[in-house]
């Protein structure tokens, strides 16, 4: 049975989880930390221009500013600022872990005027390490790239036809180290990578001045 957990609910799951995992993010994750149940995260019961309950900001630079807002009467999660050329935007949901799953959510570019887009992180270990996917509009290109110690290395692009101020879904299966990565349903890109091999944080990401929205982030473990 599909479990869906709210906002709220899955910060109680924070709490009981906090008692047993370790401060240290760079350790390997226990495997009884893995979740096993569905989670679907939607934004319209959060207050607007806060951080939503049970996530945390891994900014590689201090200007990112991730706040929730009114999207046409729907509440989104959106990073707002034009960051620096080199800076990573990263929301993760914290302290949730997950190794084998799918990972969705809806994205809309909205502006920028060096980057673009955005996408998903898993296999989060810090912000130094882990895979990200994202789609850049200005670029028409989807890629795949694993972060190590703080490079970024990209393992797989495709053309993409995703126009910015339109809503698109990106979806992520990551089983053992077999990747697949979709837009709208459509599968493009498939990857094998053996790098990050146990479990890690999933999470939100964009680049430099990409100002973005998010909503509706779910994760079904592949049992």
């Amino acid at each position: 049975m599909k479990i869906i957990k709210s906002v709220f609910a899955v910060s109680i799951v924070y709490t009981l989880l906090a008692c047993s995992s370790s401060n240290n993010s760079s350790t390997i994750i226990a495997t009884q930390n893995i979740q096993k149940e569905d989670t679907l995260i939607t934004f319209n019961n959060e207050a607007e221009a806060t951080i939503p309950k049970g996530f945390i900001v891994g900014n590689t630079c201090t200007q990112a500013k991730w706040s929730i807002i009114n999207d046409n009467g729907n509440k989104v999660i959106a990073q707002q600022n034009k960051s620096e050329s080199d800076c990573f935007n990263i929301l993760m949901l914290d302290n949730l872990l997950y190794k084998n799953f799918i990972l969705t959510t809806k994205i809309k570019a909205v502006a920028s005027d060096e980057d673009m887009g955005g996408g998903l992180v898993w296999r989060y270990i810090d912000n130094k390490n882990y895979y990200i996917a994202r789609c850049n509009p200005l670029e028409n290109n989807f890629r795949l790239y694993k972060v190590v110690n703080g490079n970024r290395k990209q393992l797989e692009s495709v053309d993409c036809a995703i126009k910015s101020g339109e809503w698109f879904t990106m979806s992520i299966s990551m089983n053992g180290n077999n990747i697949i990565c979709s837009l709208n349903g459509n599968k493009m890109i498939e990857e094998s990578d053996d790098t990050y091999q146990n479990g890690g944080k999933v999470g939100l990401w964009t680049k430099s001045d990409a100002q973005s929205y998010f909503d509706d982030l779910s994760v079904q473990p592949i049992k």
